[in-house]
């Protein structure tokens, strides 16, 4: 690391990752849409929740270790699909796909990466690695796609179901948009492209594969599901209707997100929805959550309101961003030694101990 000053939080390397990034990479990676309300109150959210402390319990042997749709991960701590890490470090995702597997938790791969997930199963496999997967219009690329994630390894898919529009992020846009962007390579997509095209831009991925098709519902999940055995994630519900109807339809899991503030401005902070949704559909299916996550306490608050684990993203950009593998492996040393460090000072020893008895908040969780 270039720089000789000591990193101790996530929003140190969020600072300076701003520094060294270039100014249209760092407005891609941390702005949100339209007026950026929702990216904002992702994190204020967090504030309205105080811990409860407990005293005088014996918390000398605390152990973060859970599972994860069957798989067992060494801390709730996992990480979200994001776009482009080229973009952050030469060596883009697989950098990060090599400190998630040393870390031993689990990596949601964007399908619009730098690296093919073929690349990341021949520099590194990861046992615990889910790929994301977009309903694209052509249904038949959708299919070659869940193919080629079942033939290298991936243990879920993640479809993304609030991303039928993208949202306009005001910051980027005012500095020349998605053209400007210094995108190397579009790995997963370049098989379907013509062979003799290289894929380096956004403008060059047809149609097609491009966005999620907006005519997309859920007998297009039901489709999905008699083409695949693996599990199935859906990431972007922020209702309890469609939880159940997720439920119903027997999910795997689902990821309480609202995209981290990006596509729909003006919609309520993940956390404050986690909670209903839980005790809608947590015996059902697995709930996740993502947003506004920076500490270790937020973790800790999240897992208190019913989440089994959470997942975070841009913070993973930042570390790369910083120092490569070493920088998303810091990332999350601190915010697992933050979540144990709370465990502790909350009594408890194991995740099973945290409960909503933990929390204090505003008027709605004092009634709880």
């Amino acid at each position: 690391m270039a720089d000789s000053r000591q990193l101790v939080c996530l929003d140190d390397f969020e600072a300076r990752a701003k520094e060294i990034l270039p100014l249209p990479v760092w407005a891609y990676y941390s702005a949100g849409a339209d007026e950026e309300i929702t990216l904002r109150e992702n994190r204020k959210a967090y504030r309205r929740y105080w811990l409860k402390p407990r005293v005088l319990r014996d918390v000398s042997a605390i152990d973060i270790a859970t599972t994860v749709l069957g798989e067992r991960i060494t801390m709730p701590i996992c990480i979200s699909p994001t776009a482009f890490h080229g973009m952050a470090h030469p060596e883009a995702e697989i950098a990060t796909c090599k400190a998630v597997a040393e870390m031993n938790t689990i990596m949601i791969m964007s399908n619009m990466s730098n690296n093919s997930l073929e690349d990341l199963q021949a520099e590194r496999p990861l046992s615990n690695k889910w790929q994301s997967v977009s309903l694209w219009p052509n249904r038949k690329s959708v299919e070659d796609f869940v193919g080629r994630t079942e033939r290298a390894g991936f243990k879920a898919i993640v479809v993304t179901v609030d991303g039928t529009a993208v949202g306009v992020k005001r910051r980027l846009m005012r500095l020349g948009g998605y053209a400007i962007l210094p995108i190397s390579r579009v790995g997963n997509l370049e098989k379907f492209v013509h062979k003799d095209k290289k894929l380096r831009s956004l403008e060059g991925i047809p149609n097609d594969v491009k966005y999620t098709d907006p005519s997309v519902d859920w007998k297009d999940i039901a489709w999905l599901r008699s083409i695949t055995k693996l599990p199935i994630i859906l990431k972007g519900i922020t209702s309890v209707e469609d939880a159940v109807l997720a439920a119903k339809r027997r999910i795997d899991g689902i990821i309480v997100s609202n995209h981290g503030g990006r596509n729909l401005d003006g919609t309520p902070a993940s956390i404050d929805l986690l909670s209903d949704i839980v005790d809608a559909v947590g015996d059902k299916l697995e709930v996740y959550v993502d947003g506004g996550i920076r500490t270790g306490t937020d973790v800790l608050k999240a897992l208190a309101l019913g989440a089994r684990a959470v997942f975070i993203g841009r913070p993973v950009l930042y570390g790369l961003a910083c120092n490569g593998e070493e920088g998303v492996k810091e990332v999350l040393k601190i915010l697992r030694d933050e979540l144990s460090r709370a465990m502790a000072l909350t009594g408890c020893c194991r995740l099973v101990d945290i409960s909503r008895d933990h929390i204090r908040g505003s008027s709605r969780l004092s009634k709880l």
